[in-house]
Formats: C-alpha cells, structure tokens, sequence
C-alpha cells in the first residue's frame, strides 16, 4: 500500500529536481544575455553596487539617470512580475503604466525574444538586492511629461521581435540579433533627428553623443560607421571586426575611450561563434556614409603636414602606417579619421586616447600623450585636417570652432 506513495514521492522529487535545474539553465543563460547587451555599463556606476544605477546621461533634453535594477523591492525591480518586465522591454512601459525615456533603448530590446527576455529577468532577480534610490532627473518642460512619449512612439517606435531573414544563413540572422536587439549599436553608431529619434535612412553610419574625455568633463564624441562604406567597416574583414570586438585591438586600431567598456563589460565575455556572427552581420551591411564638410585648402593641409611631422610623424611616421612598436596607423582602416563628425579625433589629440584596463591588450604601441596645451585651436583643427585628408583617407576638413567646442 506504500508504493503509490512511494512512488508519488519519486516523481515530485523528479519534477522537483527538473525545475530547479531549469531555474538554474535560465539564470545562466539570463547572465550571457544581460552581458550580450552589456547592461552594467549603464546601470553600475564607478565604484558603485552592480546594477544599483545612478549613471548619469546628459543628453539634448536634460540628464537622465539609469535605474536600479536589482531585485530591491523599494528601490529597484524586486517588486515587478515578469511580465511587467516583459512589457518595459518590450513597449517601453514600467508598471506604473508610465512611458520610459528611450535613453533606456527598449527600441532595441523589443527585437528580443520572450524567451530571452525571461531568462534576463530570471537573473536579475538572483543577483544582490541593493536598496538605493535613482536621482531624479532634471528635465525641463515639456520633456518631463512621460505622458508625451505616446506620440514619440506613435512617430518613431517599431514595436515587436526581430524577424530571421530566411535568405540568410543562421549565422548571419545570429548576427543580426545580437547587433539589432541585445547589443543594440544602432543607439551610438546612427545619428539622430531633432526628436532623438534614429534616422533610418542613415542607419548606422555613425552617431554623435556625450560622454566623458580622460579629464573627466563631458564632451561629444562620435561613434563610427559601421556599414561597409570607404569611411566605415568596408575596409576591415570579417576576422578584423571579430578580433576587435573580442580582444579591443586588432592590425587598425586599439579600443579607447567610450567603446572600452563596451568590450571590457560585453564583448569580450561572448562566445566565439556569436562574436563572429556579429562580424558576419556588420561585414553586410550596405555601404552608406553621411556628408562630411568642406574639402580642406592646400594652405591649412601644408600647416597640418608641419605640424604632423613635428609632433606625430615619429609614432605613427610620415607614410601614417605607424608600427607595432610606435603607433596605430592613420592611413586607410582608422574609422575614428575616416568619421564624417572628427569630434573622437579632436578628443584624442586634445586629451590623448584613454586607454582600456587590463586584461585588454595596450602595451602594442607607445602611450600617447596629450596635445591640449601645446597647440592653439587653429593648429589642431590644421593637423586634423592634414591626417584626414592624408594616405589615402578623404575626410572634411576640421575648423577651429569645433576644436573650441571640445577644450
């Protein structure tokens, strides 16, 4: 007569022991994910508690701070069901039923699927509970009123999973998920209307935002095009792309400022197979280029081509080719010369390229210091012009009132 029972037993404890090693596959899994789409950079400050938030955003229409997302019932997300969850990545909504700034780039994470989505919340509520309040943000009229992003998504937001293209090939629709929905780079690499929101007809061409210079003030910066045009991706192969998003360096160029922690917190943790499908991904994309500026005039290249031998031609030498033991090279393949806006490359002659922690590669080529007090506004634009219109690159010329802008 105890055999039922017994029996009974059995099979709980057998249900039992399937769902908790299918609670534990989803939080691994949630982990991956919640680092494809390098969500501690924007939700951990320096120094702070992981994922507590605080992260400040100056942006066009005030600053915006990231959210605590750990699993804190006052202060963070430990009070939110999954589906509530669901629906802030999926539409843009907290449970409040208020909008979210799209700062948080949920027009991204919509592409995701429920599954994976899931498996993120699932981590999220395993990780520490820490209890700390977001600033609020300063905001004036009428970009504080959350109730007036319905006609920004009415306008601007395609909501909805990411269809595979069925006349690809799995690793190229792999690629595009990772790029498209969890890294989501169309949010830094496409610029933006007058709205903030992404201009489709120059999808990932490169993007301009704010971000700290090694100083520690808040300057522009542009992020690169990544399509395959002359100015973009078009001259590194697939193994480059993959070795720089893996390691942060490859024969171009070493990762610095800004994309440093978007290698040393995401890239760099992936799988090989995905870091390639995201190098096959970026390597289609059709080539497209915004306009640059004006051509630059034979007297400002001669200025830049003295000043480029005085103070650049011994690291990076007078071809621009550089070396392994002195300098990236300038010529063809630097996407921060070639970039239609030159504001990373007037940050890095200003401030010198900040480099990335170990265990990031850096000691390839000498450190290089910064220009700043050395050269007026007139020279630097001059020198900046001279190397993007030098060896092959084709660039507009830089002038010195968007020198003035980064000082």
């Amino acid at each position: 007569m105890l055999y039922p029972v017994a029996i009974a037993a059995l099979c709980f404890a057998g249900m039992f022991g399937a769902s908790n090693t299918q609670a534990a596959d989803d939080i691994e899994r949630g982990k991956y994910l919640l680092t494809a789409g390098n969500c501690a950079s924007c939700h951990t400050v320096d120094g702070g508690e992981f994922m507590a938030g605080g992260l400040k955003f100056d942006t066009p229409f005030g600053v915006i701070y990231s959210t605590n997302i750990t699993p804190d019932p006052d202060t963070g997300i430990g009070s939110w069901t999954a589906e509530q969850f669901l629906t802030s990545m999926r539409e843009g909504v907290r449970p409040d039923g208020q909008h979210l700034y799209p700062v948080f780039p949920y027009t991204a994470y919509t592409k995701m699927t429920d599954e994976d989505i899931l498996a993120i919340f699932s981590y999220l509520q395993s990780i520490t509970a820490v209890r700390q309040r977001t600033p609020e943000n300063e905001l004036s009229f009428p970009f504080n009123q959350r109730s007036l992003l319905f006609m920004w998504k009415a306008l601007f937001f395609d909501e909805g999973p990411l269809e595979a293209d069925a006349t690809q090939t799995d690793e190229w629709n792999r690629g595009a998920y990772l790029v498209e929905a969890l890294a989501h780079c169309s949010v830094c690499h496409t610029p933006r209307n007058f709205m903030g929101a992404e201009k489709s007809s120059l999808r990932m061409t490169g993007g301009t935002y704010n971000d700290k210079v090694p100083t520690g003030d808040v300057r522009p910066w542009a992020a690169p095009n990544l399509t395959s045009a002359q100015s973009g991706l078009g001259l590194w192969p697939v193994e480059e792309i993959a070795a720089y998003l893996q390691n942060g360096q490859n024969r171009f160029v070493t990762t610095f400022g800004p994309m440093n922690e978007v290698i040393l917190n995401s890239t760099r943790y992936l799988d090989r197979a995905d870091v390639n499908a995201m190098a096959v991904y970026l390597n289609s994309l059709e080539a497209n280029e915004q306009k640059g500026g004006p051509a630059p005039s034979a007297e400002v290249m001669r200025q830049g081509e003295t000043l480029y031998n005085v103070h650049c031609g011994t690291c990076h030498l007078p071809t621009g080719l550089g070396g392994d033991d002195s300098g990236p090279q300038l010529a063809n393949g630097s996407l921060v010369v070639r970039a239609s806006n030159p504001a990373s490359l007037i940050n890095v002659i200003l401030y010198g390229p900040e480099l990335p922690d170990p265990p990031l590669p850096t000691e390839r080529w000498k450190p290089m210091e910064p220009f700043g007090d050395l050269l007026s506004d007139e020279e630097l634009a001059a020198l900046a012009t001279f190397v993007r219109n030098s060896w092959g690159n084709s660039a507009g010329a830089v002038n010195a009132d968007q020198v003035k802008e980064h000082r």
